[in-house]
């Protein structure tokens, strides 16, 4: 990549790290992040009005402040209305807007550690690897319960986590990790589980049918048990990303002079893609796979706010939640009472981006 396409991250790498330490995030200027928090505010409540049953904002609100521990007030509304509020829309809400961020800060991640705006959380095979874990789970003889939601999110996840460390192992080696070894071992993993993926949806006859709704991704089975398993290998993964923020900068820098810095190349490398691969992973157990969310979300930020990472993670998660709870809006009230399924809005929105995305670049190259 160029440096211009990263100019931003490298001015603000000029500082010097002392060896072995790590920073926290810079929070965003009020200006941009009022604008994320308004956004995420006002796209969550719009979801949770609207439906099969159109609730008022006004009745929302003030189910959702009597829910509150401590709050008290006087809600006069139908138990059904509360109901779809509390139980059925706002952990889909929630569901979403958490899938949402964790996808954009993963593909942040990666973006910072390649340096290259093209990658993004799948780059490793993590949606390959849950697939084949949630095909396998559904065409298994085990009980469709497990800790109150099912073993396709536990197969998933174990899928996805499995194929992120056979990546590392494959490119190991040298004391090291080749970056490009590293992609190629995650497109030739994507391709082998995808193509047993495949085999399985050939030759699991009707049983084999609801791989096609993880395949696709959706928040339609979205609960509070399936939000508190996730939950802890979520806020983990984003800790350690924002640990790192600021040595993430001075990874846009050539490695050597990021080594000069006192920057651990290596390490910071294992550690941030690990990190990031348990986030998007989690993202998948929870809601399928779900494409380009990552590449769009980080790369409009970068481009409205700079590439400063300590400001482009907490902007790229909040931008992300809006987009993918607002996609999800779109998904289940379009062609209502059908439900589209919210990967394929992302990758007719992703899809025509990331050829734009390639053109100018490769029109910037020229």
């Amino acid at each position: 990549m160029t440096r211009e396409s990263f100019g931003a991250s490298v001015r603000e790498a000029a500082a010097i790290l002392p060896s072995g330490t790590t920073t926290f995030l810079r929070l965003p200027t009020p200006g941009p992040a009022l604008a994320g928090v308004t956004l995420l505010v006002v796209v969550a409540l719009v979801a949770l009005t609207q439906g099969a049953a159109d609730i008022p904002p006004a009745t929302v609100v003030r189910i959702l402040l009597d829910s509150l521990p401590l709050v008290s007030v006087d809600v006069t509304v139908p138990v059904t209305q509360e109901t779809i509020v509390l139980d059925i829309r706002l952990p889909r809400v929630i569901a979403a807007g958490a899938v949402g961020a964790a996808l954009a800060l993963s593909g942040a991640s990666y973006q910072g550690v390649f340096r290259n705006p093209l990658a993004g959380p799948f780059l490793l095979g993590v949606a390959s690897g849950a697939a084949l874990g949630a095909a396998i789970a559904i065409i298994s003889p085990l009980s469709a319960d497990a800790y109150g939601f099912g073993w396709v999110p536990v197969f998933a996840f174990a899928g996805a986590l499995g194929t992120v460390v056979l990546v590392y192992l494959l490119a190991t080696g040298g004391g090291g990790v080749d970056s490009t070894t590293l992609i190629l071992a995650g497109v030739a993993l994507s391709a082998v589980f995808g193509a047993a993926t495949a085999f399985i949806l050939l030759t699991g006859g009707e049983q084999a049918r609801p791989i096609f709704s993880f395949l696709f991704g959706g928040f339609n089975t979205s609960n509070w048990e399936r939000i508190a398993w996730a939950a802890p290998y979520m806020l983990v993964g984003t800790v350690l990303v924002a640990m790192h923020a600021r040595v993430l900068n001075v990874l846009q820098l050539d490695e050597e002079q990021a080594a000069q810095l006192g920057v651990s190349v290596t390490r910071t490398k294992l550690i941030v893609l690990a990190a990031a691969s348990l986030t998007a992973a989690t993202a998948v157990a929870m809601a399928g796979v779900i494409g380009f969310v990552g590449l769009i979300v980080p790369h409009a930020v970068r481009l409205a706010f700079g590439g400063d990472h300590r400001r482009l993670l907490p902007l790229a998660a909040l931008f992300g939640a809006s987009f993918l709870i607002l996609v999800d809006l779109l998904a289940r009230t379009m062609l209502s009472p059908q439900e589209v399924p919210v990967g394929v809005l992302t990758a007719l929105l992703g899809g025509p981006f990331f050829l734009w995305l390639l053109r100018t670049r490769r029109a910037a190259a020229l």
